[in-house]
């Protein structure tokens, strides 16, 4: 329907203290690309087989490096030359068998983004590379050792409207279960979810917003995709949902949607 309808119950029952903004239209989105797969399908996803699969997609850093900027800048216009360096850290361990990330909650002191959850990262320094910048990063906001991290892949870079960045995703192996401290000035909360949870049915929802504001990767009527993943707590969107669909699809062998364009922050 369109209009400016009642909030959406994206998750019904479930309670989370982030307020998500309001699009000027909105209409249901497609379902969960790993739908069709079976339970066994969603389950059971270690390590080996998160990098087995991100190799044979021709993501891992052994194959080729990241890329250098985002497909979606071709189409943002302007906006290609105010956008700024970042990366994320997609941090995995693996516990009975199951492959689980590490995410954050940000801070509500924070100018941009405040209380969404989120991947450890933030704005790359003068010549560093994605890596770099986002083990730094990682350590800067979550005590995260270096030491213990191994970058093996990365996802696709994406571009986040509000904060003017194009973010590059390295994904990394952690050694065990981590032991982090959250950074008070950038962080609330440190918590970890589990891939398969992830990719359960209820989890995952796409809806498609038009805002007032032409948006990169809209269609012809002005609408494009939001994605969100239900967590114990909380609920994943933006950027942040975007770079887990990527990771999913790869890892369960499944079509990524075609978001060339699609830029994220929704606001």
């Amino acid at each position: 329907m369109l209009g400016h309808d009642p909030p959406v119950e994206r998750f019904p029952g479930h309670v989370y203290p982030q307020v998500i903004p309001t699009p000027d239209a909105t209409r249901p989105g497609a379902a969960a690309p790993w739908t069709a797969l079976d339970v066994r399908g969603r389950s059971s996803i270690d390590l080996a087989r998160v990098e087995s699969r991100l190799r044979a997609a021709r993501r891992h850093l052994e194959e080729a490096p990241p890329p250098g900027a985002p497909v979606e800048l071709t189409a943002a216009g302007e906006l290609a030359s105010r956008v700024r360096r970042s990366a994320v850290l997609v941090a995995l361990f693996e516990r009975a068998g199951e492959t689980h990330v590490v995410l954050t909650r940000r801070s509500l002191r924070l100018r941009q983004h405040r209380g969404e959850i989120a991947l450890p990262g933030g704005r790359a320094e003068r010549g560093e590379s994605p890596v770099a910048t986002a083990l730094r990063e990682a350590r800067e906001e979550v005590g995260l050792d270096p030491a213990t991290a191994r970058p093996f892949a990365w996802l696709s870079p994406i571009v986040a409207l509000v904060s003017n960045s194009a973010i590059w995703p390295i994904v990394a192996a952690l050694d065990d279960t981590p032991r982090l401290r959250a950074n008070p000035r950038e962080v609330d909360r440190i918590f970890t979810v589990a891939l398969a949870d992830l990719a359960a049915d209820g989890a995952f929802v796409e809806e498609r917003w038009r805002r007032g504001a032409p948006r990169p990767g809209a269609d012809e009527e002005g609408f494009f995709p939001v994605r969100f993943f239900r967590v114990p707590g909380e609920v994943v969107w933006g950027a942040t949902a975007r770079v887990l669909t990527e990771l999913l699809c790869v890892v369960l062998d499944v079509a990524v949607p075609d978001d060339a364009g699609a830029a994220s922050d929704v606001r």
